[in-house]
């Protein structure tokens, strides 16, 4: 099937921009729904991206920015919740309202991005809500696939670069899950995932679980960072109760760092079991041969002649 239109949900994130990037490139027209157009300022040099101001939780807007698209991405995901955005409406009911719309609007694929980890049972109401999003678009009446990502770095994450501003300023790191294993996955590898499943028919009805080349300990990663950036620190591994005392302070913090939700999430492993999906047709970059493009030493004195320059 030949994918010339999409419309995003959620594309105004980092993975989002990567898609929209790689659909340019293909000279797919692009429609992103936001709430805000100025979240969308950088997607806007693109040739064929289109902003639609609109909420996205709305199905009848949802059936506006599908009109005349040939697929629909959902990206959309909070890691924590707030009073206005429960895990259960932006993970569980906003993918329901969606396929529903997929439907009225005559989109033929949609392209679901979940989390890996996903499951009725899991530990944490964050997967247990992925999982209820996964459901409902498993009922949906519309061709559709469903990507699980373990977590995603890229220059924009806000996972290594936290970790990359914590060994800035802290000489030692207390870490609650030290032992928790990801297998992170580039950013750009995901959204050429997205790409290769676009309109495949090989893709609809399935799930594919998305991972980098090796798994890694929270711990691991943190000392990666560090000596990425030109640090040696030292990580302390909290025991259970010290972990759970962190994580109830940094929920209760300003930028919430880190909940006892996200711990239960951690308390699983975040790893693949087998190869990477055979419609992704490459091999997935390793976070050895990225993160120095964006935390290395000559990409941080860029980054600061740039702010002093006022870009």
């Amino acid at each position: 099937m030949e994918i010339s239109s999409l419309c995003m949900l959620g594309g105004t994130g980092f993975v989002g921009r990567a898609i929209a990037d790689q659909a340019t490139d293909r000279g797919i027209r692009v429609r992103v729904l936001t709430r805000g157009v100025a979240r969308a300022r950088a997607l806007t040099v693109l040739p064929t991206i289109e902003v639609m101001e609109g909420d996205p939780s709305d199905e009848k807007t949802l059936e506006r920015a599908f009109d005349g698209m040939d697929a629909a991405v959902n990206l959309v995901g909070v890691i924590h919740p707030s009073r206005g955005q429960s895990f259960a409406d932006v993970h569980g009911e906003l993918p329901r309202r969606a396929v529903r719309a997929c439907r009225a609007s005559g989109v033929q694929h949609f392209v679901h991005v979940s989390a890996l980890g996903a499951g009725e049972d899991a530990p944490s109401e964050y997967l247990r809500s992925k999982a209820a999003g996964e459901a409902a678009v498993r009922a949906a009446s519309v061709p559709w696939t469903i990507l699980r990502p373990s977590v995603i770095f890229g220059e924009e994450d806000r996972f290594l670069n936290l970790f990359a501003s914590l060994a800035d300023l802290f000489p030692v790191i207390p870490l609650a899950a030290a032992n928790a294993r990801f297998q992170p996955v580039w950013v750009e590898d995901v959204a050429r995932c997205c790409m290769a499943a676009l309109g495949d028919p090989r893709a609809f009805g399935a799930t594919y679980d998305l991972c980098g080349p090796r798994a890694y300990t929270l711990s691991e990663l943190v000392r990666l960072v560090a000596a990425t950036i030109g640090k040696r620190r030292r990580v302390v591994a909290l025991p259970g109760p010290l972990a759970r005392m962190q994580a109830f302070v940094l929920e209760h913090l300003p930028g919430r760092l880190m909940t006892r939700d996200n711990l239960r999430s951690m308390s699983v492993d975040n790893v693949c079991t087998g190869r990477p999906p055979a419609i992704c047709a490459f091999e997935p970059a390793s976070v050895e041969a990225v993160i120095p493009e964006y935390l290395g030493p000559a990409a941080r004195e860029a980054r600061y002649a740039r702010y002093r320059a006022g870009r």
